[in-house]
């Protein structure tokens, strides 16, 4: 047997899916069914019990499990020992993005880690902040930027890179347009477009309606500042966006802040287990890259 079939096999056990366990691993499903079958071979014994709906371990992966845990674990522990004495980081590292981020110099900071450190395969995934989170503290990633409302999520070590209060924004032809500030209550006549459950933005903005009772009628919503700006200057509703995103967009939306709106919207970087080497790296290159973001206008 080696690392890889005993790194599939665990893979397999924890997701209870040979698809999702192909995904998690990057090789196709029919190369981690032959691998497990190999396994199985060496071994003499079947490891899954495959006739259900959700493969379940037998009585002899049960046994192996925790065995080949330990295994790669030790594997690992010997590369992390070998890099710290020469300077060579190595491992897989899986770093979490907020749905309809652009922010280049996240980009940039992967960039710079990979050029750092080319050993460390790196996983770039998507999704919304509440998941994401939830994410670093099991486990499953390793850093991720989220959005948050007010402070950044709690348990995990964190670095803010935005701090910004909501902001309405209308075209020009709006009943709203000619006012120079709003508060929640006049945006309750309007349509709203926004961003969906699971986003900082938004958490600040239910947060708020909730505060006053007020129930306001989210017509779209949409993961990107782009696109909500787009719909809202088509009439199609109140954008409720941050200060910069409103900004970036007033060639076609009168900006309204919101004064009865403190809380801010955060945008957040945060992971766990700092004293791992590539997140420690990881976070450095970020702290780096996101030094003096946003820039002042």
């Amino acid at each position: 047997m080696d690392l890889r079939q005993l790194e599939y096999f665990v893979a397999v056990a924890e997701e209870r899916n040979f698809t999702r366990a192909a995904e998690r691993v990057h090789i196709s499903q029919s190369g981690v069914s032959a691998q497990i079958r190999q396994l199985e071979r060496e071994l003499g014994a079947e490891l899954f019990d495959r006739s259900a709906r959700a493969v379940t371990l037998t009585v002899a992966g049960i046994a192996a499990l925790d065995h080949a845990r330990a295994a790669l674990a030790a594997a690992g522990a010997v590369g992390q020992a070998v890099g710290e004495v020469t300077g060579l980081i190595r491992g897989r590292l899986t770093v979490g993005m907020v749905i309809g981020c652009t922010l280049t110099p996240l980009f940039d900071a992967l960039a710079a880690f990979h050029t750092a450190h080319p050993g460390v395969e790196i996983t770039l995934l998507e999704d919304g902040s509440d998941r994401l989170a939830e994410g670093v503290r099991d486990g499953t990633i390793d850093v991720a930027l989220v959005g948050a409302a007010n402070t950044a999520p709690d348990g995990l070590d964190a670095l803010t890179v935005i701090s910004e209060r909501l902001t309405a924004a209308v075209p020009a032809g709006h009943p709203l347009a000619k006012r120079r500030r709003v508060t929640l209550r006049d945006l309750m006549p309007h349509p709203i477009v926004c961003m969906p459950p699971g986003t900082g933005l938004r958490a600040v903005f239910d947060q708020a309606c909730a505060a006053q009772d007020l129930r306001p009628t989210i017509a779209l919503q949409a993961s990107a500042a782009d696109a909500i700006a787009g719909l809202a200057a088509r009439g199609l509703g109140v954008a409720v966006l941050s200060t910069s995103m409103a900004r970036n967009h007033g060639d076609r939306l009168v900006a309204l802040p919101l004064d009865d709106v403190r809380a801010p919207a955060l945008l957040t970087l945060v992971w766990k287990n700092a004293h791992h080497p590539p997140v420690r790296e990881l976070v450095l290159h970020c702290r780096k890259a996101f030094a003096g973001f946003p820039p002042t206008p």
